[in-house]
């Protein structure tokens, strides 16, 4: 049991702080390296390694029905997500993007058909979801109105975010329920197969984008590939398997408060590494989301004690 609870304790450590850091190192790798190509060698690298080493380790990494079913997840939970986002950012400020993106987890609670009766039926739950998402506006709020994005066509940009969102619950939930049969054996397993179908669907994007055509690898900045390869091994392969593995052993509403950690995080890392400004505004929504988490998290601790085997 205490073995168990520290895994837990880990794996949300990893998508809480290690997944928020991702936001500042996601834009210092962007600096050299087009989009669609950084997610096709973000993916292909880490989910070579994680299947190597699930195989080295005798896991059945080659089982048929655990290979279709990561495809459909890679695609929707990954894929899609990610793409929608950068193709977004042409429409839409970049504090609109991080506010939109962080209703995800209202949209997990709302479509976990599973837990309706339980999730809706507590007050706790939905008060925490609502009180974080308000957190979220209250770090960009400032910045959306001084944003200088392009404002013209604005609502296909907010279609384009919410439909990742939505992609990345009805992926999550997929992964929870339908991914596969086992818990930890093949977690592991079926992200390292989501990543690689994601990034084949990344490749495509790059070729027809022009972007490997167009990209020289020898110009990229050292710090871009440092960046890659932080992203790799602990946004990839630890926090994102950290992440398929959670949903397995607690409450899809739960993991999804992560939404709402990231931008914490990236906010701390943008005002100690970027050098960025704070003002108290930002700092009562920081407040205001480990609340709500706080709120949402002992609320699910409570209804789904982890019990020894």
């Amino acid at each position: 049991m205490e073995a168990r609870k520290l895994n837990i304790i880990i794996a949300y450590f990893l998508i809480y702080v290690v997944w928020g850091s991702t936001y500042y190192f996601i834009g210092v790798a962007l600096k050299g390296l087009p989009p669609f190509l950084l997610g096709a060698f973000r993916f292909t690298t880490a989910g070579l390694i994680l299947l190597l080493w699930c195989w080295h380790k005798g896991e059945p990494v080659f089982k048929k029905s655990l290979v279709k079913k990561s495809a459909v997840s890679g695609i929707v939970l990954l894929f899609i997500d990610m793409a929608v986002v950068m193709l977004a950012q042409k429409y839409v400020s970049s504090s609109l993007v991080a506010i939109i993106a962080s209703s995800t987890a209202i949209w997990i609670m709302a479509l976990d058909v599973p837990m309706w009766k339980k999730n809706f039926r507590s007050p706790a739950v939905i008060l925490g979801i609502v009180i974080g998402f308000l957190g979220v506006m209250m770090l960009y709020i400032e910045q959306f109105s001084y944003d200088s994005a392009e404002e013209n066509h604005r609502e296909y940009g907010v279609l384009l975010l919410l439909i990742g969102c939505i992609s990345w619950a009805l992926g999550t939930l997929y992964a929870k329920y339908r991914s596969s049969g086992e818990e930890e054996i093949n977690a592991f397993a079926g992200s390292a197969w989501q990543m690689l179908f994601a990034s084949a669907a990344f490749w495509i994007c790059a070729t027809m984008n022009g972007d490997i055509m167009n990209t020289d690898l020898k110009a990229v900045p050292t710090t871009s590939w440092l960046s890659l390869a932080y992203l790799i091994t602990f946004g990839s392969i630890m926090a994102y398997s950290a992440y398929v593995w959670l949903l397995k052993v607690r409450p899809a509403t739960e993991v999804a408060t992560h939404a709402y950690v990231n931008p914490f995080i990236a906010v701390f890392l943008g005002m100690f590494l970027g050098k960025e400004d704070v003002t108290w505004i930002q700092i009562a929504g920081l407040i205001v989301i480990l609340l709500s988490v706080m709120l949402i998290n002992k609320f699910n601790y409570n209804r789904n004690a982890i019990k020894p085997k």
